[in-house]
């Protein structure tokens, strides 16, 4: 870790924000959703593939894996990590809102932390439900409030203040914690079988004090308040917004790491 400062914020949010959230989430996910031997699987919004590499070997070498993301710098960044056993990951660019697809593909779509990003989230449910095949399902996780999670509300807060602009700019990640919303996109686009679950995880990030820094920088992956900012930008408002929430991220420190707790609802929807 203690040479990210010269990695992309691809490469960051693999190495810090994938590794420390994704992956430990990613596996209660796949609980819920059950892939199957032989099931054909969507990852939408893979990001860098956590969710592809492990569902890999929970379908094995007779399922097949797709990731797909409309950044493709995510998708270099997962394409070079080391490969699951099992099914092998194709890597593929698109959006969301139109998959170049066909329909009834797949068993089983799933969609971690990518939905709230979307800009027609109806569409892409849409989307989800024409590309499963009769009798398949979709597996979608999104973060409850923002107000469930004091460590980042105080990040998004400083950091709106300082960029004099609506908390809503960017909060995107929390801006689907509405369970009922979730359900009705859902319900809307024709699924029929809807369980909404809430769940909560103590999380554990490394290095505390470059906490400001590296989730700023991950989040230019995806949230455009960050990824329109030049170097110079990003790193004046890193020093700005952790010099005001130290006193308030140190208190959840626990030695040599932070842990909190993060709180999501995840649908499964058939």
């Amino acid at each position: 870790m203690s040479q990210q400062s010269t990695l992309s914020p691809a490469e960051v949010y693999e190495c810090y924000l994938s590794r420390a959230i994704a992956d430990p989430w990613t596996r209660v996910v796949l609980e819920l959703a059950s892939p199957k031997p032989g099931e054909r699987v969507l990852d939408l919004a893979c990001g860098t593939g956590s969710v592809a590499r492990q569902v890999g070997p929970m379908v094995g070498i007779s399922g097949q894996v797709l990731a797909l993301d409309i950044n493709s710098e995510m998708l270099e960044v997962g394409r070079a990590q080391p490969s699951p056993a099992g099914a092998s990951i194709l890597w593929q660019v698109g959006d969301a809102t139109r998959l170049e697809l066909p329909g009834d593909a797949f068993d089983l779509v799933l969609c971690q932390q990518g939905l709230q990003f979307f800009p027609d989230r109806a569409a892409s449910v849409r989307e989800m439900r024409r590309v499963l095949r009769g009798g398949g399902r979709a597996g979608i996780s999104v973060w409850q409030s923002l107000n469930r999670h004091p460590v980042y509300e105080a990040l998004f807060t400083a950091t709106a203040r300082h960029l004099d602009t609506p908390i809503t700019d960017v909060d995107v990640a929390f801006s689907l914690s509405n369970p009922e919303e979730l359900y009705t996109l859902l319900s809307e686009a024709g699924f029929q079988d809807i369980e909404i679950t809430p769940e909560t995880l103590l999380i554990r990030m490394p290095e505390p004090e470059r906490f400001v820094q590296f989730s700023i920088l991950g989040a230019a992956t995806s949230v455009p308040a960050f990824a329109s900012m030049d170097v110079a930008e990003r790193l004046a408002l890193v020093d700005e917004v952790r010099m005001e929430t130290h006193a308030i991220i140190q208190g959840f420190r626990d030695g040599d790491s932070l842990a909190f707790s993060m709180e999501t609802n995840i649908a499964i929807a058939k």
